[in-house]
């Protein structure tokens, strides 16, 4: 069993360092057992296997190649070892360039070379290559004038090519500012080029070292192989250097006369071809005679000259035939040109279509002209899709008046218009301001996208049914001829057309593309990607249609889809225009949100502050007509028609309708809260009034000129009830019987914000009532130095708990004045914030006296039992506290007086007290 051989090693490398294709000696070990062992070489990551020679396994010989790296190992691969190693490394230095005068070991062309002054190659004499700069320090440029330096140095001169090259001159205009210390590093720089031109041999030498390397390499292996092999291989070497030299030889020789010899050829041939001339008439006269026919518009007689110059001419090697010949060609591919764009020139009849692709089909035109024809009206009929946008756009921007050219000139057409049918029909119904079919005002009044959506699609309707008539002559081959003359062509056309099926279905769909695509650039250019709407769009958007137009432009799509359809085209090449009915019915109820909404913000300045019995102004009635109204414009849109798929089945379309029906009842909320938290100075109360069959508690709002904020706020309050228990209950019912999805989320986030807002409004009218009323009570307790623990036998209650309830009657009356329903609300809010102050007050006292007691006993029972309808758990609770802090009357007179002082309070503030009482159906609400 053999045992594997060792990996190879590269230990050396002579010489170490050099510039591409220089010539190297590798040694190490295990280098391959021969040349075919040897399977890949890399110096410094370039392939070098080429190049290589293996001379032993030991040393291998080869040339470095371009390689990227400047510096790298050497790698030897082999089939016994595998793929080695190095212990040295390869560096490649970048090729010195060689100057024009320099010595050299190898050829340097002289006749193109870099000019540093003017950055450009071009050729011109090397002797007038010069150095920048002389010196090798840097250029100062002195601001000498040049007439003093020429009247300084008469006849002489800067450069220092001429014969009267002035140093002084150099110096002073180059380096007037340049130290003294520079300059002696300048005359280094000299005495370096200096030593450098005398090295010239040795220089010589070692440029072309690696030549007189190879040639001592070539003798030493001649000398050994005379002495291994004898003198018979030896001769057989030489024999082949002299081979080897004669060949090289034959090849400069075959190269300096090459262009003698290709001269002498291209004569022969110019001499041949004049001969032809006289037999050869027909061929050369052929183009000019073509040309004349062309213009006579005899096709048929150049058809058959050129049948007659193909057979005879089409195969030629001879080169001036070829030449004639092509030209030949050249004057037949214009005339297929023309016919082609005659063929292809539209509008054009049918008889003269199958004319010209008879000629075609004759002369050989490439492809199929039928098809090409058809291709054509398809192309025709985008482009006046797109000449019809451009028109409108330019009108759009400013420009003159629609041009009628030819082929916008579409008005003959019977088909009745989709926008007369709708504005007879569909426009009344929506309340527009659209006028009958046979009146065209509306055309000055309606967006330009709207009027260019009917265009377009009037152009689309009438121009199809041509184009698929084109189609089935195509298909039965009445385009190629109408009679049986030519029935194997018609055969070729007519399985032409059957492969070619799909084709035509991709010109049908790219039709539907343009159309839909030109609509949605000039109505939903937001659904086109950036390159599309370059080609489709163009629109001046200053601000998006109404979704009254919007929905005018749906019902024309609509028409035109039916249209269509009516064609027989299949339903899957009309899907698009399905699927741009959609976005458009859902960008209509998107739009129709948005302007609602903002129909919404705009509210606030239509609130009079007129108070209805019930407390309310109609600013909820308003919102509710304008929710109802805007959903009522949208139930076309909603509607589906036969192959229409549901507005909302996608997801997110439902979300975005959510999304804006929430952001519609949250800007009427935020308009609730902007009318009732304005300063009293931004409220317009020139218009107040009151309802006349209000009863005269309201004529305290009628006589004040303005609402105070407290007023505003119960007004709010007041809408913000009604909102909660009628108007959104009504609208949720009016999104449900309209489709709408997510109508109980849109409820739930609407009442939870209506009730964040009623909650603060409440918040912020206790605060207005209820902080004054509480922070009298301190220092009307303490007035006078009153002390509990010092004071007389009470005789009543005192005068601070009598204001106190009298300034809570006020709030009585004024919340019962806007609305009873808000009466059990806020003034159990009121009690609540009175009776924990109350108790707050009784609970830091540190001790009462007997009277003292007393009497804070008898004001916390009057203040209780008076304000005992609306007594909450809350307020409940403060007045137990207040009433434990007290000690306990121990004595029966101390009970009865207490008792007989409260009677007495009561008795005495009966009229002030009446509104406390309240009947069984008039119970706080909880």
């Amino acid at each position: 069993m053999s045992r594997a051989r060792q990996p190879p090693l590269v230990t050396g490398i002579s010489p170490n360092e050099g510039i591409s294709w220089t010539k190297v000696t590798i040694r190490g070990e295990n280098l391959g057992t021969g040349p075919t062992d040897l399977i890949g070489l890399t110096i410094c990551g370039h392939n070098c296997l080429l190049t290589a020679e293996w001379m032993s396994a030991s040393k291998i010989v080869c040339r470095v190649g371009q390689a990227k790296n400047d510096k790298g190992d050497i790698i030897v691969t082999t089939k016994s070892g595998g793929k080695g190693t190095s212990t040295v490394s390869f560096k490649l230095l970048k090729p010195e360039k060689i100057g024009i005068l320099d010595q050299s070991a190898v050829w340097v062309d002289e006749m193109n070379y870099y000019d540093m002054r003017t950055d450009r190659n071009k050729g011109i004499p090397p002797l007038s290559l010069r150095p920048a700069n002389p010196l090798g320090i840097e250029i100062d440029k002195g601001r000498f004038p040049q007439k003093d330096l020429e009247s300084l140095f008469p006849g002489m001169s800067a450069d220092f090519t001429s014969e009267n090259f002035s140093a002084a001159w150099y110096l002073i205009e180059n380096h007037s500012t340049t130290s003294f210390d520079q300059l002696k590093t300048a005359v280094v720089n000299l005495k370096k080029q200096a030593n450098k031109k005398n090295e010239g041999s040795l220089a010589y030498v070692k440029g072309g070292l690696s030549t007189f390397f190879e040639a001592q390499d070539a003798l030493s292996a001649i000398h050994q192989k005379l002495e291994a092999d004898g003198t018979e291989k030896v001769e057989g070497s030489m024999t082949q250097k002299l081979e080897n030299v004669l060949n090289r030889a034959s090849n400069t020789a075959d190269t300096l006369f090459q262009e003698v010899l290709g001269r002498k050829d291209k004569a022969d041939s110019t001499r041949n071809a004049l001969n032809v001339l006289q037999r050869f008439k027909f061929l050369f006269n052929l183009p000019l005679n073509i040309e004349r026919n062309i213009q006579k518009g005899d096709y048929d007689v150049v058809i058959n000259d050129y049948e007659k110059a193909k057979s005879l001419f089409g195969k030629t090697e001879v080169q001036v035939f070829k030449k004639y010949y092509a030209e030949v060609e050249t004057r037949i591919e214009a005339l297929r040109e023309l016919l082609l764009d005659k063929l292809l020139e539209t509008p054009s009849t049918l008889h003269d279509q199958k004319r010209y692709i008879r000629y075609l089909s004759d002369l050989h035109a490439p492809g199929d002209p039928a098809w090409q024809c058809i291709g054509a009206q398809h192309q025709w009929i985008l482009q006046l899709m797109h000449n019809c946008k451009e028109s409108y756009v330019k009108e759009q921007k400013g420009s003159n008046a629609l041009l009628h050219s030819p082929m916008l000139d579409l008005d003959t057409d019977v088909r009745p218009s989709p926008i007369g049918h709708l504005s007879q029909t569909a426009s009344l119904k929506r309340g527009s301001s659209f006028q009958s079919g046979r009146d065209d005002a509306w055309r000055y009044k309606a967006p330009q996208q709207v009027v260019f959506v009917e265009k377009l699609t009037k152009l689309v309707v009438s121009q199809l049914p041509n184009f698929w008539k084109l189609w089935v002559s195509y298909v039965n081959g009445s385009l190629f001829s109408e009679t049986a003359e030519k029935s194997g062509q018609m055969e070729r056309s007519k399985k032409n057309a059957r492969q070619r099926q799909n084709d035509f279905k991709k010109m049908i769909q790219e039709v539907m593309h343009s159309l839909v695509k030109l609509i949605r650039g000039a109505l939903l250019p937001f659904s086109l990607r950036e390159g599309e709407l370059r080609q489709y769009g163009g629109w001046e958007m200053k601000s998006e249609l109404s979704g009254q137009w919007l929905t005018h432009v749906i019902q024309t799509v609509r028409l035109s889809s039916e249209s269509l359809t009516a064609l027989e085209i299949p339903n899957d090449m009309l899907q698009i225009i399905q699927d741009l009915i959609l976005d458009l019915r859902v960008r209509c109820i998107i739009v129709t949100l948005q302007h609602t909404a903002e129909d919404i913000k705009r509210l606030a300045e239509k609130e009079d502050w007129v108070v209805d019995n019930e407390g309310l102004t109609s600013l909820p009635s308003q919102f509710e007509q304008c929710i109802i109204h805007s959903l009522q414009s949208l139930k076309t849109v909603l509607d589906c028609k036969p192959g229409e798929a549901s507005v909302f089945q996608q997801q997110k379309t439902q979300e975005d309708v959510c999304q804006l029906s929430i952001g519609i009842m949250q800007g009427f909320i935020d308009c609730l809260e902007q009318l009732s938290t304005k300063p009293d100075g931004d409220i317009d109360t020139s218009h107040l009034s009151v309802d006349v069959s209000s009863p005269d508690l309201f004529g305290s709002i009628h006589e004040e000129s303005s609402l105070s904020s407290e007023q505003r706020l119960l007004i709010a309050l007041s809408n913000c009830r009604y909102l909660e228990r009628h108007t959104f209950l009504n609208i949720a019912e009016h999104f449900e019987k309209h489709g709408f999805q997510g109508v109980d989320k849109i409820t739930q986030v609407s009442m939870e914000s209506l009730k964040e807002l009623d909650q603060r409004l409440f918040e912020m009218y206790i605060e207005f009532k209820a902080d004054p009323i509480v922070g009298s009570l301190e220092p009307g307790i303490y007035a006078g130095y009153f002390d509990w623990k010092d004071c007389l036998i009470p005789t009543g209650v005192r005068n601070y708990l009598k204001e106190a309830l009298v300034n809570i009657i006020a709030v009585h009356a004024e919340v019962f004045t806007i609305s009873k329903d808000l009466v059990p609300r806020v003034m159990s809010r009121v009690v609540e914030a009175v009776s924990e102050e109350l108790s707050r007050l009784m609970q830091c006292v540190s001790s009462f006296s007997k009277n003292g007691a007393l009497q804070a006993k008898l004001e916390i029972c009057a203040l209780r039992d008076t304000v005992a309808i609306y007594l909450t758990p809350e307020s409940k609770s403060s007045f137990k506290q207040a009433l434990e802090a007290l000690p306990q009357l121990s004595s029966g007179t101390d009970r009865k007086l207490l008792e007989e002082l409260l009677n007495k309070f009561k008795s005495s503030m009966h009229l002030q007290l009446t509104c406390f009482q309240a009947s069984s159906s008039a119970m706080m609400k909880t």
